[in-house]
């Protein structure tokens, strides 16, 4: 398999003659978070952190998204954090986009490098240091994990996008694939991160209509996606937040593959809202 060319945000600022139309939008189905809006000006800080910044792509939002988090972090050379999680029954998936960062978890080291792809159950014990030369930029995916009695929550672990082969999608003779880092089977599982790959010309050929809210961060090459009753035209760098039952679509035009990082919430009862 072909080493991944993943795109990551440049930040900077925009110089003064830009005009301002841009792809960004926020509707009350979808957003679309185009990557010229990922300037230095929108990172944010983050408490125990040194040398790094994050952007801030996705949050819990009463009346849209509302079970995730998302960042995409940036760590200079020497920085990191030893007490990255501040909160308390918070899972979290971490993929590397560029660069290299040692991971530590539960005591055991592991040097991620781009491609790199971590689970870390709630309440684990991790630390994320770059002891490289160069920045990293990875995303970490946070959500508040949903227990369940009688099911144990996941363990850990480390892999690299790389050695898992993607499952292509029935009847697409291969166009249409994802890249599965948990058993689909495994119900101790409430969140999914996952690789999706379009080769040109593939489809998603209905309008996918479901409970499942979705953040898609576009790693590589261009499509059009639909998004409730609009087509958007996306590209690397761009992010997509999508509400539950928000119809959506896509159709990768080429010339290289369209590939996008996945977040979906999965294998749980509807919670009903709590009665005051």
């Amino acid at each position: 398999m072909k080493t991944p060319d993943y795109y990551a945000p440049q930040g900077g600022l925009a110089p003064q003659t830009q005009l301002l139309t841009d792809r960004a939008m926020f509707t009350e189905a979808y957003a679309v978070i185009p990557k010229g809006t990922f300037s230095d000006i929108v990172t944010s800080l983050l408490p125990f952190w040194r040398e790094a910044r994050f952007w801030v792509i996705a949050r819990p939002l009463s009346g849209f998204a509302e079970t995730f988090s998302q960042y995409i972090g940036e760590v200079l050379p020497g920085g990191g954090s030893e007490r990255p999680e501040t909160e308390t029954g918070v899972e979290a998936v971490l993929f590397v986009v560029e660069g290299a960062v040692t991971l530590t978890l539960e005591g055991r080291a592991y040097v991620m490098e781009t491609g790199g792809y971590a689970y870390l159950p709630p309440d684990a014990t991790w630390s994320l240091l770059n002891h490289s030369k160069e920045k990293a930029k990875f995303h970490w995916v946070r959500k508040r994990y949903e227990a369940v009695s009688g099911l144990e929550a996941p363990e850990a672990f480390v892999t690299n996008e790389k050695t898992i082969a993607p499952t292509a999608m029935p009847n697409t003779d291969g166009k249409w694939a994802t890249t599965r880092f948990v058993e689909s089977t495994d119900l101790r599982h409430d969140m999914h991160v996952n690789v999706v790959t379009f080769q040109p010309g593939a489809v998603i050929p209905f309008a996918e209509t479901h409970v499942m809210e979705h953040g898609l961060y576009v790693l590589e090459g261009k499509a059009v996606y639909r998004l409730n009753q609009d087509w958007v035209e996306v590209e690397a760098g761009d992010f997509m937040w999508l509400r539950a039952f928000c119809p959506q679509a896509c159709y990768a035009g080429g010339p290289g593959p369209f590939r996008y990082l996945l977040y979906k919430d999965v294998n749980r009862h509807m919670a009903f809202p709590k009665r005051f």
